[in-house]
Order: structure tokens, then sequence, then C-alpha cells
């Protein structure tokens, strides 16, 4: 019925259209069609404002000669944005959109809050191959688009963020912790830069406020990657309201001046009130430049999704990443590069063996170095290969251990072997396989293995724990991995959960099938490496021997000539924050 109704009343709108075109007046055809007034009045307004439109523009294109503009300023209405799209770009005339920021600036000054005030610009050209339409929303040279929907688009986020701005204008957000917005340039699929804002709370009177650029290949930092970290940030900073700016992966970025200028307006626009000046404004970094970051590699995994491969510096040294996409602001694996000579001679830059990025690696190699023997060729397994790193250090530091890494996704290895240098042979083996069912097979065959370790990462952001994905967790599957380990074995576990209650289980779960676990929390992380032996061990005596295990470690790296190892771990925090539950 309400279909009906609708095709009705628009019946009714095209045939009143029609009345008007013929000349008849509005009295005729609501005589004529028993049509209701309102809809012929209706109609008479919207009708007549597109045909004065269209005739007003039909005389503006007939009076301008070749090369002469028409000039408008506008709010830009979707429904007069979309009726000037319409007729200036197939008419011959190229279309320029500007954004007037000035315009903007003296309505919040003088009334505390503005609407986006544009300039459209419509040059009359004879011929045009093609519709010309540029659009400038921020300081520089105008964007040329491709179609009048990424136009329209564009227009409509500049008005929807305006909104925004005027809330922050006007009110703190130190309740809701913090706001975060991504900007686009006009057709960009991807946004260049992510801004997040941040307020002191309770905070009366004037207000400081300053920008803060986070330098690239920094953006993956605790401080800046998390909530709590970007609270710290404010706090060091020491200003009232902060705006935290990333630089996307995805583009490229000149120098700090370049980058300054391109976010100045949206900075200005993001200030509390009573500081609209630019100059009021500092912007704050952990350097003068914007930082280096090279795209090696783009590519695809059927199980993790997009990924990169890319190289920034930091703190003087170059550095290889792999990121998914899906999580961006976690490097999934890391590696320091170094200068090496092929046989020809070449120079060229190869993944340092000797360091571990991860600090839960070591942590986790030093449990290994607990239960090995360095003059018997022993056997561990990893579950989770990554970028390789840890399997590397691992067959560097101990020429006799025999590693099994067992990986589902066959880019992963690609990946490891192209980019980070992993090599296989007859003591560095990786099995493509579901990690569960490898154990269960292995468990069947009886093989035993001094130590196994999990670092895998979970594709399931719904269940708060981030590594390992739970179904490795289940009873079953932790009575195999007992089952797989000799008797002086140990299983390690790399845990990553915010969910104090989901980790409190795991480790009441380990303590029923294993006699001894210990814990170590790592500083300023949110993981914690769990070694989960099936023999009782005394606290103290298992304790004493961590520590030995790390410092031998350190002994070990050096007689193996993995010198930057040295560099990435001091021995004498390890048993810092160690506690036991044996």
């Amino acid at each position: 019925m309400a279909a009906m109704l609708k095709s009705s009343a628009e019946y009714n709108r095209r045939a009143a259209i029609e009345g008007l075109r013929a000349g008849r007046s509005a009295t005729e055809i609501i005589r004529f069609f028993r049509y209701p007034r309102s809809i012929i009045y209706d109609v008479m307004a919207k009708y007549t404002t597109l045909e004065q439109s269209n005739e007003g523009f039909n005389e503006i294109t007939r009076v301008l000669r070749n090369g002469g503009r028409y000039i408008c300023i506008s709010l830009l209405q979707e429904h007069i944005l979309r009726k000037l799209l319409s007729y200036f770009p197939t008419s011959g005339f190229m279309f320029r959109i500007a954004r007037c920021h000035e315009a903007e600036l003296k309505a919040r000054i003088e009334e505390g809050s503005s609407v986006p005030v544009f300039v459209i610009v419509a040059t009359k050209f004879t011929k045009l191959s093609q519709n010309v339409l540029e659009i400038a929303l921020v300081d520089g040279p105008p964007e040329r688009l491709s179609t009048t929907d990424d136009v329209i688009s564009a227009v409509l986020s500049a008005q929807q963020s305006a909104l925004v701005c005027n809330s922050l204008y006007k009110r703190s957000v130190a309740d809701v912790g913090e706001v975060s917005l991504d900007l686009h340039r006009p057709g960009d699929k991807h946004p260049r830069y992510t801004v997040y804002v941040l307020d002191q709370p309770r905070i009366q009177g004037a207000k400081t406020y300053a920008a803060f650029i986070v330098p690239q290949g920094k953006e993956t930092d605790w401080l800046f990657s998390t909530k709590e970290g970007r609270q710290q940030v404010l706090k060091s900073a020491q200003r009232d309201r902060l705006a935290i700016v990333t630089l996307r992966r995805e583009h490229k970025f000149d120098n700090w001046d370049a980058v300054k200028t391109e976010l100045e307006n949206c900075v200005l626009n993001l200030a509390p009130a009573g500081l609209c000046g630019k100059n009021d404004i500092p912007f704050l970094s952990l350097g003068s430049d914007v930082g280096v970051r090279n795209i090696c590699y783009e590519g695809k995994s059927d199980i993790s999704g997009s990924f990169v491969i890319e190289e920034v510096e930091k703190d003087g040294h170059e550095f290889r990443r792999l990121v998914f996409l899906n999580n961006p602001y976690v490097i999934q694996s890391e590696a320091r590069l170094k200068d090496a000579k092929s046989r020809r001679g070449k120079t060229k830059k190869i993944a340092d063996p000797g360091f571990l990025a991860c600090e839960h690696h070591i942590y986790m190699s030093t449990g290994v170095n607990a239960v090995i023997d360095l003059k018997e060729q022993d056997n561990i397994m990893i579950i989770g290969l990554g970028g390789g790193g840890l399997c590397m250090f691992l067959h560097q530091c101990f020429p006799k251990l025999k590693i099994t890494a067992v990986e589902i996704d066959n880019t992963m290895l690609k990946v490891a072997t192209e980019y980070f240098n992993l090599v296989l042979d007859d003591r560095m083996k990786v099995e493509i396989a579901d990690g569960i069912q490898y154990i269960k097979d292995v468990t069947a065959s009886e093989t035993k293995y001094k130590a196994i370790l999990f670092d895998i990462d979970s594709k399931d952001t719904t269940i708060g724990m981030s590594c390992p994905p739970k179904q490795f967790l289940e009873m079953s599957v932790l009575k195999s991995v007992a089952s797989c380990l000799t008797k002086n074995g140990l299983f390690i576990l790399n845990l990553v959960s915010r969910d104090k209650s989901l980790k409190q289980k795991t480790k009441d779960d380990l303590k029923s099938v294993f006699q001894s676990i210990t814990c170590h929390d790592i500083q300023d992380e949110i993981n914690e490496i769990v070694m989960c032996s099936v023999e009782k061990h005394n606290p103290k005596e298992w304790k004493n021997r961590l520590r030995l295990a790390a410092i031998d470690l350190n002994k070990q790296a050096t007689a193996r000539k993995l010198s930057s190892f040295k560099e990435s771990f001091d021995d004498s925090t390890l048993l810092e924050n160690l506690s036991t539950e044996l």
C-alpha cells in the first residue's frame, strides 16, 4: 500500500510539472486534475527554482567569453552542490571548489562556531575533451578529481569534520579519553594522516595547545600506538590539549616543513576556544625530521590478509619490518639491518641474526638455554614463524640445536627467507601445517622435545587475547604439549592479554597440567612469558638456574660473534619481574 501511494504521488508531481511546462497556471492544474494544493505548490517551488537556476546558468554561459569565470560563494548544501555539478562540468566549464578558511576563522572568533564556506570557480572553455574537476580544501595547489561523486564525497567529508571541530572547540574530550580523525586527500583511498585529540582533565581558564608529529617508523611504539601511551605523551608535553599526528605508511612525505604546512589548517580547526591564531600553536616532535620509510614489498596472504615489508630509520640504525595491515600499529616481525659482502664483493643489507627486536624473545631464548645441552643435538619446536627472527637467533647461537618451526601460512615462509634471511638446513626446518594438528601428530609418534615454544598471534580480536589463539590453550592441546616434552623439558608460552581474568584462567589451566610454572612480565609491554615444566622445581633452585642461563646466553652469543645481542640484553634485569608459581 505504501509503495502504491508513493507511486501515485510521484505520478501527480510529474503530471503537474508537465502542466507547468505547457504553460498552465497552478489554478488550472488544480481544477483540471483535482490535485491537492500542497502537491502543486511544492512542485511549483522546486520547478521554479530549477528552471530559474537553469535559465540563470544558460545566461551566464551566453555572456561569458572563453576563459571567463563564474564565481560563487556558498555553503554548498548537497542539493546546491549537485545542481552546480550537473550543469557546469557538462557545459564546457573547468570546475573548481576552494575552501575559505579565513572566513571560517573569523566566524569562529566572532560567533564561537563556524561552518565551511566555499568559493566555486567555473571557467568557460570552447572544447574540453573531458571534465576538469578540481578541489582545494587545504592550503596549497588544488587536487584534480576523476568524478563528480569524488567531489561530492570530499565536500561532505569537510562539512562533517567541521561538526566535529565545532564540538572540540566548545568542549573537552577528557571524559572520553581521546577522539581520532583520519585525514584524506580528495580522491585518495587511504588516509594520509591519523590525528588523536586528547585533553587534560578539569582544566579551567586559558588553555595551552600543541600538535605532536610522530616520525615515520615510531607510530608502532607503545607511546603512540596505545591509548595509555598517548596519555603519557599528553602529560609529558605539558599541554592542556594535544593533537598527536601519525603519518600513514601508504603515503610519501617530503620533510618537516611540508608536513607542517599541510597540517596547519587542520590543527588550527582542532584548537580549543581562545586559540585561533596559527602562531599560538607549536608543532612538537622527537626530532627535526619526519623520519624515513621505504616500502620493500606489498603482499597478501589468504590467512593473514594484506601486509607490507618496510624499512625505517630509528636511533641511527635501519630496520626492516613485517606489518599486517589489519593491525597496522603492531610490528609482527622486525630485524635490524647490517652491511654484508656477497661472494662477488658487492655490499648488501641483510638482517642481523644477533639482534632480537622483541624483548620477549630474549626471555624465551633464556628458557631454551636453561634446558638444552650445548654438546648434544637437542630438539626444540616453535609454533609460529613470522619473520623468523627468533629461529634465526637460536640457530646461530646454538650450533648443535635442531629447530622445527611450524607455520600455517606458506606466505610467511617466503617472507622469512626472502626478506629476513632465514636459512633452512639440516638443523633448521619449517613445517607448513596447522600447529594443533602437528602437535597431535607428534604426540602419536612419541617424538620428544627439550622445549616447545608458542609464539603465535591471534586473528580473533573479540576475545581479549592477542597471543596465542584460544584453541591453543584448550586442555587437550596443553596435555599433548606436556606429553611431547622430555622429562626436564620446558613449555614456553608468549601470553598477551589485557583481560586479567582470562590470563588467570590460562595460568590455572597450565597449573592443572604442569608441575611448575614461572611468569615473567615484560616491562612496558603486555606480553608475559610463562615457562611450564612437567617436573616439580624448588623455587630458589629454579630462579638460580634461570639466572645462570641468562648469563650463559650472553657468553654464548659473544662466542658466536652475535655482538649486537649484548646491546639489546642486560641479564641483570631478567629476574626482576619474575614470579614463581611452582
